[in-house]
């Protein structure tokens, strides 16, 4: 068999507008792209990291070197969590191996999966956090979207008026607010009624990652995501009692392989699923919409806040996503 070769490059996206959640406002987003060859087939994963916690393009790439031979000794998918630790280095290696397998196989990554033929996804579309007018505007030019995730700050009474002027413009959609560890546990009193009086659907990681323990015992008709404080397969037993849905991202577990695990051991628990992304090209969103075929929640919008995408690109239509396996995961005879 041929060797397998790993490069990696890297590249900075430029957001279409300026993007603000709790305690970040975002411009751009550096990603890293690994490429992996064996004889003529060809896989590709993308990652921009985990942010909060300071994952960045020069640490991916150094975690990437160190595991180069390691990597290139071509033992898998199953041999990653024994080489890369959790996050984006081990995302875009995993995710590269998964298209280079299904073009090696000549399967589509979903067959290979052993994953039903994918169908469109309805995703939630995000609202940055702004002033509670240009929230309302932005949630009436998202005419398309049927779900929308909002950005809180924790800034509790502008939260709350915020939720209220997107729910006056858009009485017709689902709506989830992400508080991206912004809220303290003695705001949530005013904050759940004010959010089950507005009709929002989700509570999506409240509190900072180091005080889950706050959640234990939460009277909350509405059901509350981990996000920051559930990054991989790990940490799913921890979930329990704390957080009604897991939401798997794969930057954060190191790719579609754990990914895929997560998704069955919170099942097993109990719990609900949801993916989301980072922001990121339809490269790194494509594989995620693979995980979505077993997902009750889908927030996959990360190529929307972007000035301009890959080609070919996932598709947005009436509130669904479609990632084809020509963005990503193709067999190698449809390549041909």
């Amino acid at each position: 068999m041929s060797k397998l070769t790993m490069s990696v490059a890297t590249q900075t996206l430029r957001l279409a507008e300026p993007f603000r959640i709790a305690g970040h406002v975002f411009d751009t987003s550096d990603i890293i792209v690994v490429t992996l060859r064996r004889g003529s087939a060809v896989g590709r994963g993308e990652a921009s990291g985990v942010f909060f916690l300071n994952e960045g393009v020069a640490q991916m790439q150094q975690t990437l070197e160190d595991a180069r031979s390691a990597i290139e000794a071509g033992e898998g998918r199953e041999a990653l969590c024994a080489i890369l630790p959790p996050g984006g280095a081990r995302n875009a290696v995993d995710c590269a191996l998964w298209e280079l397998e299904a073009q090696e196989a000549d399967k589509p990554v979903w067959a290979l999966a052993g994953l039903d033929q994918p169908k469109p996804l309805r995703t939630t579309f995000t609202l940055g956090a702004d002033s509670p007018d240009a929230m309302a505007h932005k949630a009436r030019a998202y005419d398309h979207a049927r779900s929308i995730k909002i950005k809180l700050t924790g800034d509790l009474d502008l939260d709350i008026d915020r939720v209220r002027a997107i729910r006056d413009a858009r009485p017709d959609a689902w709506l989830g607010i992400d508080g991206n560890q912004g809220f303290r546990k003695d705001q949530l009193p005013r904050l759940i009624p004010a959010l089950v009086e507005t009709g929002v659907s989700l509570i999506e990681q409240p509190l900072a990652r180091d005080r889950d323990q706050d959640l234990e015992g939460l009277d909350s008709p509405i059901p509350v995501a981990g996000d920051e404080s559930l990054l991989c397969l790990d940490d799913i037993a921890g979930a329990v009692g704390r957080f009604q849905v897991v939401n798997i991202k794969l930057d954060k577990c190191g790719g579609l392989t754990e990914g895929l695990m997560m998704a069955a051991e919170a099942r097993r628990l109990g719990l609900g699923v949801m993916v989301g992304t980072m922001v990121g090209t339809s490269l790194a969103t494509a594989p995620g919409f693979v995980l979505g075929q077993l997902c009750d929640l889908v927030d996959l919008d990360g190529p929307t806040f972007l000035a301009s995408d890959r080609s070919p690109s996932v598709r947005y239509e009436d509130g669904a996503i479609w990632a084809g396996p020509q963005v990503w995961g193709a067999p190698q005879s449809t390549l041909v």
